[in-house]
């Protein structure tokens, strides 16, 4: 593999709760929504689950996940070809943790703050639309 050692540590609070944080990590439709322009693999199930393999895409640069574990609280993901390591998130009421190692030509700390960037987003947007519905403020 071509590329630097590198890793990054990052957790940040989110106005969401561990269950809604889990949702959006470990289902691929929730996934996609702020992983995006990152595309995923057709075909996945409902959720993550351990061994699964897939693939994720950014343009011409492949990424092969493979979960290793997949809880209420915790995902871990071996990872290969645009990245040789692995990623794991662990998260509860308020917040998230997102762990990332590996060797890439790829710069994966500004890639993982993006990610989780956008993973606040759309969680504090679907909350949002939550209260909204049901007439709260």
């Amino acid at each position: 593999m071509f590329g630097s050692f590198q890793q990054s540590q990052l957790r940040i609070e989110v106005d969401a709760s561990a269950e809604a944080i889990a949702q959006s990590l470990l289902e691929p439709g929730q996934i996609q929504k702020w992983l995006a322009p990152q595309q995923l693999s057709p075909g996945l199930p409902p959720k993550l689950h351990q061994d699964l393999k897939f693939t994720s895409s950014l343009g011409p640069i492949t990424i092969q996940h493979q979960v290793e574990v997949a809880n209420d609280h915790c995902l871990r993901m071996i990872l290969s070809q645009g990245i040789d390591g692995f990623h794991e998130w662990y998260w509860g009421d308020g917040w998230v943790q997102s762990r990332l190692e590996g060797v890439s030509l790829l710069p994966l700390n500004l890639g993982q703050t993006l990610s989780l960037w956008r993973l606040r987003e759309v969680l504090t947007a679907a909350k949002a639309a939550k209260t909204e519905e049901r007439g709260e403020l």
